[in-house]
């Protein structure tokens, strides 16, 4: 699978994805960091990635037929160490769930 990683989440999640075996990239290695949310999605979709996002407006975009998927992290202010240890608590899950054509997921 592949994965764009938003920009209010760390760049160390894409060392994550990746060390599980998938496809990551972080929207400021791609000099995404300031771009609308439209720019995203597109970079997604054409990516064939899912999003992974702070972001409740990806939530709330028209999801359908070639849509990207979402995970939404609903965590709050935590610290990077707390959001990577949920991630690592979680991941098999989300990747299961993405693979079975869930279209968003919510990490809390």
């Amino acid at each position: 699978m592949k994965f764009l990683i938003d920009q209010q989440l760390p760049r160390s999640l894409v060392a994550f994805i990746r060390s599980r075996g998938h496809e990551a990239a972080h929207i400021k290695d791609l000099g995404l960091a300031e771009a609308d949310d439209r720019v995203i999605w597109r970079e997604a979709r054409r990516m064939g990635a899912a999003i992974i996002s702070r972001d409740g407006d990806f939530s709330q975009a028209l999801i359908g037929i070639g849509s990207p998927q979402i995970v939404w992290v609903r965590l709050g202010n935590c610290s990077n160490v707390h959001l990577m240890s949920r991630f690592g608590e979680v991941w098999d899950r989300i990747v299961e769930e993405l693979e079975s054509g869930a279209s968003l997921l919510e990490l809390r």
